[in-house]
């Protein structure tokens, strides 16, 4: 297994979760056309694997996003680093620990509106048992009748305990992982 491949893994799960869950309003997420992906750096080249596996309920209200809330669930085990052997590495204790903490979750605290269509989103996202306080911006734009959430979320891996022992190495595998969403809802 290549570091690159196992340095992918490391945090980006729990950005991809956190991410997923903004499918905003009363609208139904199309997990078919959604995606959550982390992409982190080992030895200098970008990684990125792709949870293949979550769920959001969310209510949205555009007139008042403040009043807008989301919970986000994602399955650590559905991560894909597009090798069975990586993927099976990094759901073992030192990387994602998935016998233990199948689920990463996100929860929003706060939307606020900002300029250009976009919103600021803070929330508590929760992975490997440890739960942050994190904020990113979100964008929202139409597509035919879908409802499209974009943004990402850049996170440290370390914050989450993903990459234990000789894997808390950040000259092998980055620190920053960036959780990657796209969350497409139909009316």
């Amino acid at each position: 297994m290549t570091l690159r491949k196992l340095f992918h893994t490391g945090g980006t799960a729990v950005l991809c979760l956190a991410l997923s869950g903004l499918a905003w309003a009363a609208l139904k997420v199309d997990t078919a056309k959604s995606s959550v992906t982390a992409v982190s750096k080992q030895m200098g080249v970008p990684v990125e694997g792709k949870f293949k596996k979550f769920n959001a309920q969310i209510d949205f209200n555009a007139a008042k996003p403040e009043a807008s809330k989301a919970t986000i669930d994602i399955d650590v085990a559905s991560f894909d680093l597009g090798s069975a052997e990586f993927n099976s590495e990094v759901m073992k204790k030192e990387w994602f620990n998935a016998a233990q903490y199948p689920k990463a979750t996100f929860v929003s605290t706060g939307i606020k509106p900002a300029a250009g269509g976009k919103y600021d989103v803070a929330g508590k996202l929760t992975i490997k048992g440890k739960t942050a306080d994190v904020a990113f911006p979100l964008t929202l734009k139409k597509e035919g009748a879908a409802q499209v959430f974009e943004g990402s979320l850049p996170i440290k891996r370390l914050a989450f305990n993903i990459g234990e022992g000789d894997w808390k190495d950040t000259s092998m595998v980055a620190d920053e992982v960036t959780i990657k969403f796209r969350v497409v809802t139909a009316q």
